[in-house]
């Protein structure tokens, strides 16, 4: 298998082509995003195993560490170590600048967030769009500014007005994964239950569904429902098990085998 990319190969593609990226969570997943040549995964911190290095196949490979879980400088460099000892090609850090650059400055790749950050999402507004006024695309221009700063080596830039997210993007050294954010960013990053039609309840604008699998594991649940019902009415009715189900002893060895009961 050929070597999977380095961040000196991401940025050699900045401006040259996007990238694909996608957030999964299974080894199926994974394995499946590397056999159709996906380019970058996201995968959160508990769930990041050398089962799921091992699906991601040649993958470059963002490992999400939590933030609120992970709190101190300490516990994300601990985390960040055991991240990258894993298999791991980065990490995702929405923690202050501080840690960041704490993290960049021991040589861990270190991926930031811009525009809309969900676990910050009260500075902002709540769950919508960021920089749709001069104002606030400054201000998504000024932290991506202060990432490169702190030793960042890319960012998730999140729901940001297209020509804005491609102005920044063109300005800035930092490769930018867009979510939301138009086709002017360094890679387009959407999550793999959206592309799979897994999603309940709402789905993001940027959202694109390419295959309807809520109505598979409907379909799937719904036999599995039947199936049990029927093994319960064959229990029920004594068809199972039948003959085939069962191990057969010889005549001669059970009427031995009775004897030897009433000795």
């Amino acid at each position: 298998m050929a070597a999977r990319p380095t961040i000196a190969d991401l940025r050699a593609l900045k401006g040259k082509r996007q990238l694909s990226m996608l957030y999964v969570e299974t080894p199926e997943e994974a394995r499946a995003a590397a056999a159709a040549g996906i380019d970058m995964l996201s995968i959160i911190d508990p769930l990041w195993t050398p089962a799921m290095r091992e699906a991601a196949g040649r993958c470059f490979v963002q490992v999400g560490l939590l933030y609120g879980t992970l709190c101190t400088y300490e516990e994300y460099l601990r985390a960040a170590h055991r991240a990258m000892q894993t298999g791991g090609d980065c990490v995702y850090c929405a923690a202050s600048l501080s840690i960041v650059k704490g993290l960049a400055d021991e040589g861990i790749p270190v991926v930031g967030h811009v525009g809309l950050v969900p676990s910050k999402a009260t500075w902002t507004g709540g769950f919508k769009a960021v920089g749709k006024t001069a104002e606030s695309a400054e201000a998504v221009w000024r932290a991506v500014q202060a990432l490169e700063a702190a030793g960042a080596f890319a960012a998730e830039l999140e729901v940001v007005p297209d020509r804005v997210a491609a102005e920044i993007t063109r300005r800035t050294g930092l490769i930018l994964l867009g979510m939301g954010a138009g086709a002017g960013a360094d890679a387009q990053y959407l999550f793999a239950e959206d592309v799979l039609g897994c999603t309940r309840g709402h789905r993001p604008r940027h959202a694109k569904r390419y295959r309807d699998f809520a109505a598979e594991y409907a379909r799937l649940q719904a036999e599995r429902i039947a199936a049990f019902a029927e093994f319960r009415t064959d229990v029920a009715s004594g068809a199972y098990p039948a003959p085939e189900h069962v191990v057969p002893i010889p005549d001669a060895e059970f009427e031995a085998f009775l004897a030897r009961l009433d000795r």
